[in-house]
């Protein structure tokens, strides 16, 4: 049974002209962003300020993670021409920040490092003096598929932890904590780019373990957080076991900081990218 949600976890309805603008030139460049295919509630807010996740190497994931609505399957071939696409659509947008995601893409030889490497050079030449975060999947924890991330310039590098420990086998279908947390630890360790994390509560999990958590990502050298409620998508994804208060998501913004991260958004609506500006 899919619980009610507080009023505070009510949001308006996209509309106007920047999102209807924005919605068009993403659709006229057949690009995907992770604001609809991850149906992300702060969608009307983003778009409505000018500014868009985007999710490159299509738009079908070879895993099936429990929370996240992104489909599932047997992906399309790359699309290389996706690039000039996308550092078009960036300059039409006259964007000065821009975050990118992608699916992930285990049936690929190089778990599509290369694509994305290569996409942060081509938005950097198209787009000078733009800057980058990058959301990216955990490639195996393979530090060499990490460092051709690294190298490419973006300003942040993101890679989210989702959930604690205990329940990451419920939550993410083939991603492991500790592969996480190494993940974060390689780009940490190469002091070129701004290492960041984000989980999801609301799912079962403990103040206790969330903590844990925060400590683990600290150990390895992560600077940003970001802590969201967790929103069941579909009835065929993992119910929310709670809607987490208003005072909890500012008690662990406290101890976070107090922790050492740099930066702590914590809060029902917080996403990963939300004001993504602001971690550079």
């Amino acid at each position: 049974m899919i619980q009610r949600k507080p009023d505070w976890l009510k949001v308006e309805l996209p509309q106007g002209k920047q999102y209807l603008d924005i919605k068009e030139v993403i659709a006229r460049n057949r690009l995907h962003t992770i604001c609809v295919s991850g149906k992300c509630p702060n969608l009307a807010e983003c778009w409505g300020n000018g500014t868009a996740t985007f999710m490159i190497l299509g738009e079908i994931c070879t895993r099936s993670c429990g929370f996240c609505a992104t489909k599932t399957g047997k992906p399309l071939p790359v699309d290389w021409d996706e690039l000039d696409r996308l550092a078009e659509t960036i300059s039409r947008m006259n964007l000065k920040h821009c975050v990118i995601t992608s699916v992930d893409r285990d049936d690929l030889r190089d778990y599509g490092a290369g694509f994305w490497a290569e996409t942060i050079r081509y938005i950097k030449k198209k787009n000078p003096g733009i800057t980058l975060e990058t959301l990216i999947p955990d490639f195996l924890g393979k530090a060499e598929l990490i460092h051709q991330v690294i190298e490419a310039g973006p300003e942040i590098i993101s890679h989210n932890m989702e959930t604690v420990r205990r329940l990451t086998p419920l939550v993410r279908s083939r991603a492991k904590y500790d592969i996480s947390l190494k993940t974060i630890e390689v780009v940490a360790k190469s002091n070129k780019c701004k290492p960041k994390s984000g989980i999801m509560v609301g799912l079962g999990e403990t103040p206790d373990e969330v903590i844990q958590t925060m400590d683990d990502l600290r150990s390895v050298g992560c600077r940003v957080l970001t802590i969201g409620q967790y929103l069941q998508p579909t009835r065929n994804h993992l119910p929310v076991s709670e809607f987490v208060s208003l005072d909890q998501f500012r008690e662990y913004k406290r101890i976070g900081l107090e922790k050492g991260f740099e930066i702590v958004e914590s809060g029902p609506l917080v996403r990963s990218s939300y004001r993504a500006e602001r971690h550079v």
